[in-house]
């Protein structure tokens, strides 16, 4: 075995090494439990971020758990077609390297531009993967744009279209103006932005002679959209303006006549107390139009400029002539904050704006393009949610699917309990395509292709039909993910062994996005064999969101992204700074950020290999909602790993020529041998039952313990002095303990860092002779219930406090580490004597002991010894020989000149009247508590000194 643990050297020849003797497969046992994870498909856009190899790696844990306890197991891998990330870095690559845009290409020139990008991405997100140690099965991957998934969205579609869950309807949309589709609110990023109000006038139509009011005031921060005004609102209850309800108003500029309405939504302290309603332009207005039955005008073309002519419909979306659809021509064209500078000075020339005032206002974003959103009136295909929801709100409810942890099960069902129908379309080219055609007649036909739908209806080859030009949300083809990956619509197989799943594991950012659509398409078409709704899968463990060691959100534009490859493999200062500065959205920040690259990494990033990253994102897998990053833990780790290696080079260089043979544990052995194989029985329910229960951070911790503290820094010094002083047979049976132990461990510890289990069991096997060809096809470790024995732990208990106390006495007195000193134990019981004389000769090696003595209760202690009450045995260790008295004694003042000093400023405090009174209580509390142990410091060390002074006056 290598001297040294070089992680780059084994980790990626034995993933190739499992990859080709397909490893990663189910074992299609079906007298074993079957086990599923989907993972979720990352964008084909871009490269694995560090939540992606945060989720990756705990998925693989319980794969490598699960598959090691003999099931069925399979991991289903994927990417997403990613549609509008995907097609802004193509429209953007397109632009830089040939100066055109979308609308150069053909439709289909277009998306075959794509294809061809997506072969070369796919690579580098797959082999991401691979070095993360993802035991997926390859031969199974998928990709959301797949031909067996395609048919599978089209299934989908029809089904639901045929079963009144599908409606086309023209409603008010987040519409992104720059990529010039419809975006989820959940894709609306809401930022407090400095703006304006504007206080206009509107004319009241006179028709009666009792209207005292010449125009109603109303404040607006977005004046362009008074151009589709079609009512003003009051409050019912607003004794100022409710006598206006029903009669008119004039909308400047345009001069429509519009109603005054009375509705709630306007409110009687806020601004004016009078509202504009701009159904198709503003949700809350939409809503107050629907009420009232109101005419929605909309006044902004897909690009984001106001319209040649109005477009002007009913409550009901259906095209209206109620308003003349003519726009004044000086306003045809204009982007939107040029319209609304327009807007404002012709306002001001009619006389009829009265005020403007600063204020902060509260702008919707695409978090995808970055621009402002406006809301628009376009026809979308939407899926009706109530029925589906019902079912998945219950499901959640009787726990036949479990959040954890469960703090998340209630975001779920607020969201849930409000869910409104989603708008499955988007005005993209890149995607599924809406699987709908129309004739010149505009009647709608659905179905899988023009071929079959033109043979269902009947419909002659010289009636043209025009397929749909949207795509459907890529949430539609993921929400399909766990059963259309495994052959539905087909009855397959694999539909039938691996469905329901048992684990999701995501974040909380896309519990609505994914997760809960997930759960009510899974149960609205899979079902089991008793006709009932599977779900999805039984468990969705929520991760947290992984930080920066300051607790900031990694972002580009922050420049504190890391590159989880970059930390396994390791980056260069220099190269660092290129990859966290190139393709900026904003190039005026990397000086910046080359700055805290330089400040952070000074040196670059050292490489730590795989394992010390599993290990680290295992170990930081809390139940919290944010987790901070902490380059100095996933050091340690590397650390730990280092000594893992190392431990298992002195077992097997100890090992080499040993027989290995069968043993029972109550087989005649010493007693640290029974101890380890107890203590790691104990590790093994407790690991295991952190594994259960996706207690990742706790697992990780129990085998550091183990492993660092346990087996290294106690057993394996134990076992040093065995190999060196002990008998034949003790020597033979402890190396046997040895070999099982570590090959135990290395199996117990497999799922978390699989590579250096591996390369370390490659070599254990031999000597175990065990034939399989790999430690991840091994069976998990199991807790045996009947390997108990609280004595044995308590009396090695017991001897590592004396070895403790008899280290940290060598170092309180300056004693050399390896001068051998007196040992002597009093007041001790007839069990723990004979624990004494068993381990004589490995309490004298390992504590560095002349001898060990049992002095009798009538024998006097040894002159000037350190006393320590241990398990109710006193232990003594004389130190008259060992120390330099004058140096001693000079210590001793020292140090009590020093307590005197620290008492003196205590008392004083503790005296002092205004702290009393004034100082919190409990540092009144702390500053008395420290005074009482400064004060028995000080009488420990007076009768030290005044025990050396005798001694010293004795000797004169």
């Amino acid at each position: 075995m290598e001297k040294n643990y070089n992680p780059k050297d084994i980790e990626e020849s034995l993933y190739d090494f499992w990859e080709k003797n397909g490893f990663f497969k189910p074992n299609n046992d079906l007298n074993k439990p079957a086990f599923c994870i989907m993972m979720p498909p990352p964008n084909i856009t871009g490269n694995l971020h560090m939540g992606h190899a945060f989720q990756q790696t705990i998925m693989d844990i319980l794969i490598r758990y699960n598959r090691m306890q003999g099931k069925n197991t399979l991991w289903q891998v994927g990417t997403d077609h990613a549609g509008i990330a995907t097609q802004i870095l193509i429209e953007r690559q397109i632009y830089s390297e040939e100066k055109k845009t979308k609308k150069d290409y053909s439709r289909n020139d277009f998306v075959k531009k794509i294809w061809k990008w997506k072969k070369k991405s796919n690579v580098s997100v797959t082999k991401q993967m691979r070095r993360l140690g993802n035991s997926v099965d390859w031969d199974r991957e998928k990709f959301t744009l797949d031909p067996d998934i395609s048919n599978a969205v089209k299934e989908a579609f029809i089904i639901l279209y045929k079963n009144n869950f599908i409606y086309q309807k023209k409603r008010l949309v987040h519409w992104d103006s720059k990529l010039e589709t419809v975006i989820s609110d959940l894709e609306v990023e809401h930022r407090l932005v400095k703006g304006k109000k504007w206080f206009i006038r509107y004319p009241i139509v006179k028709n009666t002679k009792n209207i005292n009011i010449k125009y109603l005031l109303v404040a607006t921060t977005r004046p362009e959209t008074l151009l589709g005004d079609t009512a003003l609102a009051v409050n019912p209850k607003d004794h100022k303006y409710n006598h206006l309800i029903g009669h008119s108003v004039i909308c400047p500029i345009v001069n429509r006549i519009i109603p005054i309405i009375g509705d709630n939504y306007a409110d009687l302290n806020k601004d004016t107390g009078c509202v504009k309603i701009t159904p198709a332009h503003d949700f809350n207005d939409y809503k107050v139009g629907q009420r009232h039955k109101l005419p929605m005008i909309n006044i902004f073309t897909r690009n984001g400029k106001i319209k040649s002519n109005f477009s002007i419909y009913n409550y009901q979306g259906i095209k209206s002539n109620v308003y003349n659809s003519s726009i004044p021509i000086e306003f045809q064209n204009l982007d939107i904050l040029s319209a609304r500078k327009k807007i404002i000075y012709e306002i001001e020339k009619l006389g009829f704006l009265e005020n403007i005032e600063e204020c902060e206002i509260l702008v919707p974003y695409s978090d995808r393009s970055n621009v402002v959103i406006q809301p628009i009136l376009t026809n979308q295909w939407y899926l009706k949610t109530l029925q589906l929801s019902k079912l998945a709100i219950n499901i959640v409810k009787e726990k036949k699917i479990k959040f954890i942890p469960d703090q998340y099960e209630s975001m779920y069902l607020s969201w849930m309990n409000n869910i409104e129908d989603w708008c499955i379309s988007r005005q993209l080219w890149w995607g599924h395509r809406i699987p709908v055609w129309y004739d010149d007649n505009k009647n709608i036909y659905v179905g899988y292709s023009e071929k079959k739908i033109r043979e269902e209806y009947d419909i002659a080859d010289n009636t043209i039909l025009n397929q749909d030009n949207d795509v459907l949300d890529t949430w539609f083809s993921s929400a399909l993910w766990t059963f259309s990956t495994l052959g539905w619509p087909e009855k397959t197989k694999f539909l039938k062994i691996f469905h329901s799943t048992n684990v999701l594991v995501s974040g909380f950012d896309i519990i609505f996005f994914w997760i809960a659509r997930m759960i009510m398409l899974t149960m609205y078409f899979i079902k089991d064999c008793h006709g009932n709704p599977q779900v999805p899968f039984k468990d969705v463990y929520i991760t947290g969101l992984i930080r920066d060691e300051e607790g900031k959100k990694m972002s580009k534009s922050k420049g504190n992204v890391i590159d989880p490859i970059d930390m396994i493999d390791g980056i260069s200062l220099n190269k660092l700074i290129e990859k966290r500065t190139s393709n900026l959205l904003q190039p005026n920040l990397s000086e910046k950020i080359r700055y805290r690259t330089i400040k952070q990494f000074p040196n670059g990033i050292e490489a730590t290999g795989t394992d010390a990253l599993r290990f680290t994102f295992s170990a930081l897998a809390s139940n919290t909602r944010d987790i901070k990053w902490d380059m100095n833990r996933l050091k340690g780790y590397r650390n730990f790993c280092n000594k893992l290696w190392n431990a298992s080079r002195f077992v097997l260089i100890n090992t080499k020529d040993h027989n290995y043979f069968n043993f029972s544990v109550h087989d005649n052995m010493l007693l640290i041998n029974k101890w380890i194989l107890i203590k790691f029985n104990n590790v093994v329910k407790l690991y295991r039952s952190s594994l259960d229960t996706y207690r990742f951070d706790i697992a990780a911790n129990v085998l550091y313990d183990f492993i660092w503290n346990v087996f290294c820094d106690w057993y394996l010094e134990f076992v040093k002095s065995i190999i060196k002083l002990g008998s034949p047979e003790d020597i033979r049976f402890t190396k046997n303990i040895l070999i099982h132990i570590l090959e135990l461990l290395l199996r117990l510890s497999h799922p978390i860092i699989p590579f250096i289990t591996e390369s370390i069991w490659q070599r254990i096997k031999k000597i175990k002779y065990i034939k399989d060809k790999t430690i991840m096809l091994q069976s998990f470790p199991e807790y045996n219930n009947q390997l108990l024995d609280k004595n044995i732990l308590s009396n090695i208990s017991w001897m590592k406090k004396i070895i403790i106390f008899l280290r940290n006495t060598r170092v309180k007195m300056n004693i050399s580490s390896t001068k051998l000193l007196p040992l002597f134990l009093k007041n001790i019981n007839s069990e723990k004597e004979k624990i004494i004389k068993e381990n004589k000769f490995l309490l004298k090696n390992i504590a560095f002991l002349e001898k060990i003595k049992i002095l009798s209760k009538k024998d006097n202690e040894p002159f000037l010894s350190i006393k320590k009450i241990i398990d109710g045995v006193e232990i003594l260790v004389p130190i008259l020989k060992m120390i330099d008295k004058e140096t001693e004694l000079k210590r001793l003042n020292k140090e009590i000149k020093k307590i005197k000093s620290q008492i003196l400023i205590s008392e004083e405090k503790t005296s002092n009247q205004n702290f009393l009174s004034y100082a919190p209580k409990n540092i009144i509390k702390q500053e008395i508590k420290k005074l009482r142990n400064l004060n028995e410091i000080y009488l420990k060390l007076s009768k030290q000194l005044e025990s050396l002074n005798n001694l010293c006056c004795e000797k004169k």
